[in-house]
Parts: structure tokens; C-alpha cells; sequence
């Protein structure tokens, strides 16, 4: 096809295939401990880093990085304040997040206020070579924890006081996945944008949630499933002119709506043969 004759598609379905790994692993353990507005909550957050970075006249990406980490740190410590009503931490970031992006946005020159609006929106199809780079070292880390705390992580995401109790490091290994799933948003959002990096994370995880109910074989077909999506949604965004990652997110979702009424079709004929 003529599109890969183009070096900006070739880095398009580079990262697409990247995001489509590291997304649906994240994503996952997001949707198990009923954090997936975390996802649209550090998203907010890394808006409110670049603004910071752009208004100080400091690299945007070095201070989103700062400002996720420490968001992160935050997150854990008001869950432990709130320990029965976790989602209120989420929800006081969001807004603090978006209130202090705004606030540094008007206070910002209109040169600043149109890259973050950039950011705001991404583009899948201008991503840099440094972009790759930056995208293969998040891909090396985010597989390599996994395939080495895999295992303590399925335990504390289902029982969190049977990991306090088995002597994991409960607390810190929260704050950790905290920590790579923002940083993970602020390298993802300049090419998803702000609005759609949370749908990207999520919606391949729910969709794989829908096809199997074992744990390794949801992160297997989410993998899968991303593949499939990010690299349809490129290819009709490049032959409609749509943008990249709202085609994407509708890709995925037309994914979601029909592997759910296929099942449901499954059930009910497996129920009806039960019944004859």
C-alpha cells in the first residue's frame, strides 16, 4: 500500500504497535482494581506539566514526567486517607489537574496555549523518531516488570491485605504502577492527546474482558485486539482524512459493541442447546 512508502505512516504503525502492547497490560490491572478513570485523571495531570513546563520556559515532557510522578505519589497517599471511597482521590486530581492547566493556559503567551492544545488533541502521524525511542524503552520496561511482577500483582489486585500479609511490598508496588502508568500517559499523549489516551488504555482491556475470562489469555487477546484496532483505525484515517486517534477510539468501539453482541448471541444459544 502507498501509505508506508511514507516515513511518517512507518513511525505511525511503529508506534501504534508499541501502544498496542503496553496499553492493554496497564489497562487491564486499571479496569481490576476499578481505577480506569486514572487513566483520564493523569491524563489531566500531564496537561497541567506541560502547561507548567511551558510556562516556566522548561522542557514540557521533563516536567510532565516530574508532575505524573508526584501525582502518582499523591493518588496512593489519598486512597490510604480514603480507603472505602478510593475514587475520590481520582476525582480531586482531575479537577485539580485540568483547573491548574487552564489557569497556566491563560496565564501562558498564544504560542504556548496552541502547543498545548496540540497536546490536547495529539496526532499519531507526527510523531519523531524520538518519540520511537522513547516509546521502545517505555515498551522494554512496562513488559519487563510485568513478566517479573506478574504474579505479586495479580495477587495485589485482587487481595490487597493477602499481599500486605504474604509480605509483598503492597503500598510501594501500588505507587510504582502508579508511577509507570503516568509516565506511560505522558509519553502516549502527545500522539493519542489528552482527550483519547484513557480510551486507547482501557478500551482494549474491556473488549478482551468480554472474549476471555483467564487472566494471561485478557492480556493476550487484549494485546490482540490493539493491534487490530490501532492499525485499522490508521489505515481508515489516512484513506478518510479523519484524525488518527478519534478514528482509532471509534475503531475500538465499534470493536467493543461487536464482540458484545456476538457473545451474547453465543450465550444465548448455548443456553437455548442446554434447555433442548
Amino acid at each position: 500500500m502507498e501509505m508506508f512508502f511514507y516515513g511518517f505512516m512507518q513511525r505511525a504503525f511503529q508506534s501504534a504497535f508499541l501502544i498496542a502492547v503496553i496499553a492493554p497490560i496497564l489497562g487491564l490491572f486499571l479496569v481490576l482494581r476499578r481505577q480506569s478513570l486514572m487513566a483520564d485523571t493523569l491524563s489531566h495531570i500531564s496537561l497541567a506539566g506541560i502547561a507548567l513546563g511551558l510556562f516556566l520556559n522548561i522542557n514540557p515532557t521533563f516536567m510532565t514526567l516530574v508532575v505524573v510522578v508526584i501525582a502518582a505519589v499523591i493518588i496512593e497517599y489519598l486512597s490510604m486517607l480514603y480507603k472505602s471511597y478510593s475514587e475520590i482521590s481520582i476525582a480531586i486530581l482531575m479537577s485539580a489537574g485540568m483547573s491548574v492547566a487552564l489557569v497556566l493556559m491563560s496565564l501562558s503567551s498564544g504560542g504556548s496555549t496552541t502547543t498545548i492544545q496540540q497536546y490536547l488533541f495529539g496526532s499519531i502521524v507526527t510523531i519523531s523518531q524520538q518519540q520511537i525511542y522513547l516509546l521502545v524503552a517505555l515498551f522494554v520496561i512496562v513488559v519487563g516488570l510485568f513478566l517479573v511482577f506478574r504474579r505479586p500483582m495479580y495477587v495485589l489486585t485482587f487481595d490487597e491485605d493477602t499481599a500486605f500479609t504474604a509480605g509483598l511490598p503492597a503500598r510501594m508496588m501500588s505507587i510504582l504502577f502508579n508511577v509507570i502508568t503516568g509516565v506511560t500517559i505522558a509519553v502516549v499523549m502527545p500522539i493519542a492527546g489528552a482527550l483519547l489516551v484513557s480510551a486507547i488504555m482501557i478500551l482494549p482491556a474491556a473488549i478482551a474482558m468480554r472474549i476471555s475470562k483467564s487472566f494471561y489469555w485478557v492480556i493476550l487477546a487484549g494485546i490482540l485486539v490493539g493491534i487490530v484496532g490501532m492499525f485499522s483505525g490508521l489505515t481508515v484515517s489516512y484513506q478518510w482524512g479523519t484524525p488518527p486517534g478519534a478514528t482509532i477510539t471509534l475503531v475500538f468501539i465499534v470493536i467493543f459493541i461487536l464482540t458484545t453482541g456476538t457473545m451474547k448471541i453465543v450465550q444465548q444459544m448455548k443456553y437455548k442447546k442446554s434447555r433442548s
